[in-house]
């Protein structure tokens, strides 16, 4: 089997230093192996994407040395098939429409349970399952995994990915997460955004599964979001790739970087003179 790595930026900002530690290593990985790097720009929020910033990320991986085979996937292209997956979970019964804001959630989270804290997951707060019976129509709201039915449609099983590169806790190899493990730590997360038509657990898992993606190299923060992926590619019967979680570029302060961190931005060292080399250096490559 060839290994098929990726990068996956969105067009909301301008590529920095974290990005091409993520779009370096993914290539290195994918040339090692005589593989194939893909490239796929994930613009399913159209209120922040940009054409300017989808051009400028083609510019910048073209400086250091990338190269990637046409035509580029776009999300925007793909809701059709977001939409049949959508389509296929909400006839066996494994989504529901929600329609809390979040501060209905913070709410309702913060109300005395047994002295209970709230629990964080990979999408923040843990919903509570305000919706969960309610009934609304498919139209009306957000779209939730009801993950405990999803699961008791899987078996009640555990399920597993195999990471290569290393979790947050040092984790490598073989990673299981068992049902308790993911009603408790992950929820019932939003498969479909009322303003997207989707979302990025929902696009993510089936762009790799329709590129062929075999190794999914990503920062360690999506280690948990990794979870919700598993159980999306057991219930639309997709494979599950390797995946590599690397560690994260972060500024002096030990803060990891974000797109409104210009001084960190690619375009930046390109004008002041640095060199693909030494944004390699500069990343630890």
């Amino acid at each position: 089997m060839t290994l098929t790595t990726r990068f996956a930026p969105s067009p909301t900002g301008p590529l920095h230093l974290g990005h091409a530690y993520s779009a370096l290593l993914a290539h290195d990985l994918a040339k090692a192996a005589g593989g194939k790097f893909l490239l796929r720009i994930e613009d399913i929020d159209q209120s922040r994407a940009r054409p300017k910033w989808e051009a400028q990320i083609y510019e910048d991986l073209a400086w250091l040395g990338i190269d990637w085979p046409q035509p580029v996937m776009r999300q925007s292209n793909r809701m059709a098939a977001y939409r049949s997956a959508l389509d296929d979970l909400w006839a066996r019964g494994l989504l529901y429409a929600c329609t809390c804001n979040r501060r209905d959630i913070a709410a309702a989270t913060s109300a005395p349970q047994e002295g209970a804290e709230p629990v964080y997951g990979p999408d923040g707060l843990i919903y509570p399952g305000t919706c969960r019976d309610a009934g609304h129509p498919k139209a009306c709201g957000a779209l939730r995994l009801d993950m405990r039915k999803a699961l008791v449609s899987l078996g009640n099983r555990a399920l597993s990915f195999t990471e290569n590169g290393h979790g947050p806790n040092a984790e490598t190899g073989a990673i299981t997460v068992s049902p308790d493990q993911l009603i408790a730590t992950v929820g019932d997360v939003v498969l479909a955004r009322r303003d997207m038509g989707t979302s990025y657990h929902l696009s993510v898992v089936l762009d790799d599964a329709a590129q062929g993606v075999t190794l999914v190299p990503r920062g360690a923060d999506l280690f948990a979001a990794t979870y919700i992926h598993v159980v999306l590619q057991a219930l639309l019967d997709l494979p599950t790739p390797h995946y590599h979680h690397h560690r994260l570029i972060r500024d002096e302060g030990g803060k990891r970087l974000a797109k409104r961190d210009d001084a960190r931005a690619i375009a930046l060292y390109r004008e002041n003179g640095r060199t693909p080399k030494d944004i390699r250096s500069m990343v630890g490559l």
